[in-house]
């Protein structure tokens, strides 16, 4: 979905009037988060944000797995696959399976970690287990109830924050934000904003530990790019985050598209970017994520190369991280 501007404004005339959905929204949430959920067996790190649309999960999950096998953990990935048609349980196949599969986010995951996908998480667990996972690191799912979480860590893009702070639909929260506030075990701040910090300043204030990070580009691609014009499209959360890393990169933008968080693209966007690419003699850049949705096989599609952007995310202080996850996961298996 495309989220409305109004979400990331003051409170505006859109977002009173829609207050008693979101009341009602917010009421139904609460109650289901205040649910307990299964024991998976092994213990379970959540990472998860407070709203709808990106906040840069994914390559938090990564960073983290690659913290967790520095700690000897085989860590597994339980999705609930969004935008894939497979109801799961499934391991995620990169060599079988598209994005219209398993969704995009399993797919690229898949590349540098075990991934099951399954819509119903806790159907997901014993597949997970099975997969060898020491424990299961659930990619969103904070406010899902269905599996007991030994670590909730959030995840907060620091420009953006909680926009008008409204519940949906008159705002981006997926619930009200104290009971979210509860069930937080440490928030995760990605890149410079006074937004992310006024979150941050309420978790800290309840005695939870804050910690930050920075998507760091691809030096070799950003080389690559240098002094050549660049047509960027991006259908993810929040694609102008994705603009401005490439902008932060030095990299020339002469021309942007931004589409809905996991858009299919149709073969005549396709034709039309590429028509736009060759016209302008701009070269094609998006993320991973699309390049992935991008990618179908048996499909013949027109001359469309865009070029992947990657990051990777990089914690301020990976010490303090791996601290705390050392912590929870003695714990967990104490318990």
């Amino acid at each position: 979905m495309r989220e409305p501007a109004f979400w990331h404004r003051p409170p505006s005339w859109q977002s009173r009037l829609l207050s008693p959905l979101s009341m009602l929204y917010g009421a139904v949430a609460a109650r289901r988060m205040a649910q307990t959920g299964i024991d998976a067996g092994v213990p379970v790190i959540c990472v998860g944000n407070y709203h709808v649309g990106g906040a840069g999960k994914t390559p938090t999950v990564l960073a983290l797995t690659a913290v967790l096998r520095e700690l000897g953990e085989h860590p597994v990935v339980l999705s609930r696959g969004y935008g894939g048609r497979l109801p799961g349980p499934v391991p995620v196949d990169p060599a079988a399976h598209e994005a219209a599969d398993v969704g995009d986010e399993p797919l690229m995951m898949a590349a540098h970690v075990p991934v099951v996908v399954s819509r119903d998480r806790a159907d997901g667990v014993g597949l997970a287990k099975a997969q060898g996972a020491s424990l299961i690191l659930m990619d969103d799912g904070f406010q899902n109830p269905s599996i007991s979480k030994d670590l909730a860590l959030i995840v907060i893009d620091g420009a953006r924050g909680l926009g008008n702070g409204q519940v949906f639909p008159a705002g981006p929260l997926r619930a009200p934000l104290p009971p979210q506030l509860a069930r937080t075990d440490a928030l995760l701040v990605i890149g410079r904003g006074e937004a992310g910090e006024a979150v941050a300043s309420r978790v800290a204030a309840a005695g939870k530990p804050v910690f930050r990070a920075q998507l760091q580009p691809d030096a070799r691609v950003v080389a690559a790019l240098a002094g050549r014009p660049i047509l960027a499209f991006a259908g993810i959360g929040d694609p102008q985050r994705f603009f401005r890393t490439l902008r932060a990169s030095g990299l020339e933008i002469k021309a942007e598209r931004a589409f809905p968080d996991h858009h299919t693209y149709t073969r005549d966007e396709i034709e039309a970017l590429a028509e736009t690419a060759a016209r302008e003699a701009l070269t094609l850049v998006t993320t991973e994520k699309d390049l992935a949705r991008l990618r179908v096989r048996g499909v013949d599609q027109p001359a469309l190369a865009p070029i992947a952007f990657p990051v990777t995310l990089q914690f301020d202080d990976a010490t303090a991280v791996r601290t705390l996850l050392t912590q929870r996961l003695s714990v967990a298996r104490a318990d």
